[in-house]
């Protein structure tokens, strides 16, 4: 029985074996990067086998095979011999991996039930997270004989700020605003009972309050931006002038040129601890201009200034950002320009154009209307425009941070757009043996 209900939903252009083995990789990846990884790994091969078209046939593909070949050429020419090589592993595998994983991604309740397996695979880190607060969880524990190990930081980290199941803050910040959008449609969805509603409902409400605890203003960011998108845009009249008027307190409590009366008032409204973090006065003191985001952006773009062709190679920013400043910064904090100091401006245009290029043709083609039916426009459902809330919550998350160096992060960002990629072009993916009646009715059925 657990395997006939695993089986459901299977896309046409999936096998057997590769559909029951994704959906478990989804459900375990937030919580063992090496058991799901090993588990997509088999579902990314089983999806690439026997397909209509290969990986250079479909146009969508083409910048990232561009970029590829580009970032081999460049480590040859590198700052350094061995450090640019393993740094391939965060984009060459995920540039197969958007072609991949999309027999699995191909229709709308393949979608729904992938969504919905991330949200349940969330639950562990909501638990942790609340536990390491709260009640001092610590680990490390062990599952399988060791096969899984979590590593809970008691009071976060860093401290004070919700980590679960991840290394730090900003990164289960970023993995729970991903989420978000994929629980919020959960609750939207239509024709659910009042007890799977109802379940809806406190999943929704515990990953919220668990985001907010995170301390992460990008998360606190992609919390606010999907529910427009995920509710849609025939709410917009009403829900927008709502969400401003709630979030004008928190304005006047932040912006230092509010008349002082008028921010007095907006402060007793909001918590301290949100419009201080958003403030950043918690670390005013201790912070200079070296250590922000403007110091590694200025010292990224003179990088990229005397290799802007094929890059300095891959981490390169880590070893060359200390040597000019004397601080030490993992990353830019910023893909675009990660991308150019590491692999040069070519492969930078290359691969965000690519990104951007699969958010605005969802876009113009009516993602976010829903039921529309118009010749060339998508038929999109509420778990739809969820996938492309989160989808654009990942591109706005990176233009501040670098959260895909987490594998998991980058594993789940690679499926995002594999599944954009999708709800736009979903014919292309399928068998020619698959019938445009198949795929109605398989849309169409009850989820």
């Amino acid at each position: 029985m657990a395997v006939a209900w695993m089986s459901r939903y299977r896309p046409a252009a999936a096998s057997s074996l590769g559909w029951v083995v994704f959906q478990w990789g989804l459900f375990l990846l937030p919580s063992s990067a090496l058991l799901a990884g090993l588990l997509l790994l088999t579902a990314l091969v089983l999806g690439s086998c026997q397909r209509e078209r290969p990986f250079w046939r479909d146009p969508w593909n083409w910048p990232l095979l561009i970029a590829a070949l580009l970032m081999l050429f460049g480590c040859v020419q590198a700052y350094s011999e061995a450090r640019p090589w393993v740094g391939l592993g965060n984009w060459l595998p995920f540039f197969w991996a958007f072609w991949g994983f999309q027999p699995y991604l191909v229709t709308d309740q393949a979608r729904r039930r992938c969504a919905l397996w991330l949200v349940a695979g969330t639950v562990p880190v909501v638990i942790t997270g609340f536990g390491q607060l709260w009640w001092g969880w610590q680990g490390p524990w062990q599952v399988l004989g060791g096969l899984i190990v979590w590593f809970v930081a008691p009071g976060g980290e860093p401290q004070g700020r919700l980590s679960g199941l991840f290394d730090y803050a900003n990164i289960a910040g970023a993995w729970l605003a991903l989420v978000w959008p994929f629980c919020l449609a959960a609750l939207l969805q239509p024709a659910l009972n009042r007890l799977r509603r109802s379940m809806a409902l406190g999943v929704a409400i515990a990953v919220v309050a668990a985001l907010v605890l995170t301390d992460s203003r990008n998360a606190w960011g992609g919390l606010i931006l999907a529910i427009p998108l995920v509710l849609g845009p025939a709410r917009w009249f009403w829900l927008l002038p709502l969400m401003a008027l709630a979030l004008l307190p928190v304005i006047f409590a932040v912006l230092p040129w509010t008349p002082s009366g008028l921010q007095q008032w907006a402060r007793t409204l909001v918590p301290e601890d949100i419009w201080a973090r958003l403030n950043d006065m918690r670390y005013s003191q201790e912070r200079n201009l070296m250590s922000t985001r403007l110091s590694q952006w200025d010292v990224a773009l003179q990088l990229i200034a005397q290799r802007p062709w094929l890059g300095w190679g891959a981490a390169a920013f880590s070893v060359l950002y200390p040597l000019r400043t004397g601080r030490w910064h993992g990353h830019a904090h910023n893909l675009p320009l990660e991308l150019a100091v590491s692999h040069g401006l070519p492969v930078a245009l290359l691969v965000v154009g690519t990104v951007l290029a699969l958010l605005i043709t969802a876009l113009r083609r009516g993602v976010l209307n829903g039921g529309v039916q118009k010749l060339g426009m998508i038929r999109s459902t509420v778990f739809d425009r969820a996938w492309w809330a989160a989808s654009l919550i990942l591109v706005v998350m990176h233009a501040t941070d670098l959260p895909f160096f987490d594998s998991r992060l980058n594993i789940f960002g690679w499926i995002l757009l594999a599944g954009l990629r999708c709800v736009i072009f979903p014919l292309q993916v399928l068998p020619s043996s698959e019938s445009m009646l198949d795929l109605d009715a398989r849309s169409a059925s009850p989820g």
